[in-house]
């Protein structure tokens, strides 16, 4: 026996196998794009519909982890409760069995055929869907070549005495084979791949099907190693969808071992096969089916069973990991909620995420502008401060939301118009944002050099002052409106109230000379309520800004 050939074959095998699963299921996530995020946002209002939105999302996307950590993410960008989540990754573990079910109908002959098309459609197809499902057909035909190379280096375990020894010590002990498919797993992060490396030991006869099956509930233990890990440093209710994945495949176990060393689980599997392809004149038959599909429905009767019997016990679920992780969440609303960096690899559900984060930013922007202003006529120390916190969150979000889309760019290059269009808009107008935070800032200033100073502005002079800023304040909340919806016409309106602004500002400076010359105001309050004035201007002119980013981001779509 050859081991360094069988070692470099099953290497070299494993690599292809676990590429393979990489690109299928990279590939189908951005074919699905942000649509997927969509999804899981609205098809987890009960439990039930968590659990098959789950499920479909993973067949989709090919990746139990995948959905399960893009369910922690909106969990910690607040975008789903605990609860809606715990239907998702139950729905998850349903969904991750296609693969199984795929590797099972031993695709191997048509693996080089089909990564030749793949390859095809994306060097010598321009589209990028048809490149992305060319994506996840190399992978697709990866998988299988990976099988096969990988079946190969296995062959000679067969006549290995150390492993045909730990085989005959997991049939003995059933709590040694899900150590050992709990370990691996941990390693491999997919249980995709430990449970298609199963699938190819046991279908070249090194293991039995028996020795299989306690290996297999080890497996989806642990692949949930992965949502843990994206559960660290997140919110607590992240930490808690994330231990939730871990509990749910814990309990199965635990409920379904028994039954396993009781003899009734297997039986169990065979006579729910048999009773379903009786129902299709018998086109599905347990003896039929090679023992590589036979691993493939007793993971999916294992999941569907689990989910089946836990489901019920959702709120249950989440109250006990409530307890076993104690504590509330943080309610500062200055908090990025959205920054969501497990989600940095899918560009178009970054970007989405971005643009909600600088939708909470031209909120916080907003009422900046507010205690800025209140400052000003009410001398309320408490409206300054605010004002102060506000103008300090607005440059901490414009830094954070610039890093994160750029990394989400720069992980994701990529030469679609739409997403580059949305990347250059999110990063123009945090900036905008920004900068309306630290024009009305300037205003608490000045207001604070009134006091300071004791100088006498005209109550004639604050009653113009207020009509300018009620029309600035309305152009930013349309603004606001025009960057959330893409209302042209809204945006054409902040361009025209913008005029009318840079009008009044005129009109204000010239009353303002007016008033000097009639000793109406302190001449001390000359430059300071110019400068007020020219703020304000300042900020009109910035919420244009944001209107006409999304009027050129629109035409560029239409061109």
């Amino acid at each position: 026996m050859d081991y360094r050939v069988a070692i470099f074959t099953f290497i070299g095998g494993l690599g292809f196998f676990l590429y393979g699963i990489k690109s299928m299921s990279e590939g189908l996530q951005a074919v699905a794009g942000d649509k997927m995020r969509v999804f899981l946002e609205k098809g987890t209002k009960t439990p039930l519909r968590g659990v098959f939105t789950g499920a479909l999302v993973t067949a989709l996307i090919q990746s139990s982890s995948g959905t399960t950590v893009l369910a922690v993410g909106l969990v910690n960008a607040g975008l789903m409760t605990l609860r809606q989540s715990i239907g998702v990754i139950l729905g998850a573990n349903i969904g991750t069995t296609i693969t199984a079910y795929l590797i099972g109908f031993n695709l191997k002959d048509y693996a080089l055929p089909i990564i030749g098309i793949s390859v095809i459609m994306q060097f010598f197809i321009k589209s990028k869907k048809v490149n992305y499902i060319g994506k996840s057909m190399l992978g697709f035909g990866l998988l299988f070549y990976g099988m096969d190379v990988m079946g190969s280096g296995m062959k000679p375990l067969r006549e290995s005495e150390f492993f045909i020894n730990l085989m005959l010590n997991v049939e003995s002990n059933a709590f040694l084979g899900v150590f050992v498919g709990t370990v691996f797993t941990a390693i491999v992060q997919s249980s995709s791949a430990t449970i298609g490396i199963l699938q190819e030991l046991a279908y070249q006869g090194v293991i039995t099907y028996q020795q299989a099956v306690p290996i297999l509930f080890g497996d989806n233990i642990g692949t949930t190693i992965t949502a843990l890990l994206a559960g660290l440093g997140a919110t607590v209710a992240a930490r808690r969808a994330a231990f939730v994945h871990f509990m749910f495949n814990v309990i199965g176990t635990i409920i379904f071992i028994p039954l396993f060393l009781a003899g009734i689980f297997l039986p169990g599997v065979e006579f729910i096969t048999n009773t379903l392809g009786n129902l299709f004149d018998g086109l599905v038959v347990w003896d039929n089916l090679n023992v590589k599909m036979q691993i493939a429905q007793t993971h999916g009767i294992f999941n569907i069973s689990n989910t089946l019997i836990q489901l019920p016990f959702v709120a249950l679920l989440a109250k006990f990991v409530a307890k076993i992780i104690p504590g509330e969440e943080d309610e500062e609303i200055y908090k990025p909620k959205y920054l969501e960096p497990r989600l940095l690899s899918n560009l178009p559900v970054a970007l989405s995420n971005a643009k909600h984060e600088t939708e909470k930013m031209g909120e916080i922007s907003l009422k900046c502008f507010d205690y800025s202003m209140n400052y000003l006529f009410s001398k309320d120390i408490r409206m300054a401060t605010k004002a102060k916190n506000t103008e300090d969150t607005l440059d901490s979000l414009e830094s954070q939301i610039t890093q994160y889309v750029l990394k989400a760019t720069t992980q994701n290059p990529s030469s679609d118009e739409e997403l580059s269009n949305k990347s250059y808009k999110i990063l123009q107008i945090v900036g905008d944002l920004e900068r309306i935070g630290d024009h009305s800032y300037n205003v608490i200033e000045a207001t604070e050099y009134i006091l300071n100073y004791n100088i006498d502005i005209s109550e004639s002079a604050i009653n113009e002052l207020k009509e300018m800023i009620e029309r600035v304040r309305e152009s930013i909340e349309k603004s606001l409106i025009v960057f959330d919806t893409g209302d042209k016409k809204l945006a054409y309106s902040v361009i025209e109230n913008d005029d009318i602004i840079d009008e009044m500002e005129k009109n204000l400076r010239k009353s303002h000379i007016v008033r000097l010359n009639e000793g109406f105001c302190n001449g001390n309050a000359n430059a300071i309520y110019l400068d007020i004035l020219s703020n304000l201007e300042r900020i009109g002119d910035h919420a244009v800004n944001i209107a006409e980013y999304t009027l050129e981001s629109k035409r560029s779509q239409n061109e």
